[in-house]
């Protein structure tokens, strides 16, 4: 069991990684990696010429049951917006344009294939959100 969790670490890490060597290879800055306010996670915080975005990754381990990007459910997105809004405000950036993304890095041996699902999610006031 300590085994498997310690993988699927060590997957999630190196897929984060991957993720943020992707997202400034298409000009994004990286500001956070893995910023936490109690509960709430956000993988990568980036800042690009269209804004702020918030990153959730997924990583997996070929073959997968499902694609790892349809693995953030609605529960998650809450999660990520309340602390996309938190770090605004913590900041003093809420006037800022935002973006919810979504990378997914698959590995099949050495080898890794990276989906980027730009504004996978828009959030919209009073009733959730909104899955582009």
């Amino acid at each position: 069991m300590a085994c498997k969790q310690d993988c699927r670490g060590r997957i999630g890490r190196t897929g984060e990684e991957i993720a943020a060597r992707f997202l400034a290879g298409k000009g994004h800055d990286v500001l956070e990696r893995n910023w936490r306010a109690g509960h709430l996670e956000i993988d990568i915080i980036t800042e690009a010429e269209d804004g702020i975005h918030f990153v959730e990754v997924k990583s997996r381990v070929f073959p997968t049951e499902a694609r790892p990007e349809e693995n953030v459910g609605y529960g998650k997105v809450r999660k990520i917006v309340s602390a996309a809004s938190r770090w605004l405000r913590q900041k003093g950036k809420e006037n800022l344009e935002c973006r919810f993304d979504v990378v997914s890095v698959v590995f099949d041996g050495e080898e890794y294939r990276i989906d980027y699902f730009p504004d996978a999610f828009v959030p919209v006031a009073g009733s959730g959100c909104v899955f582009l």
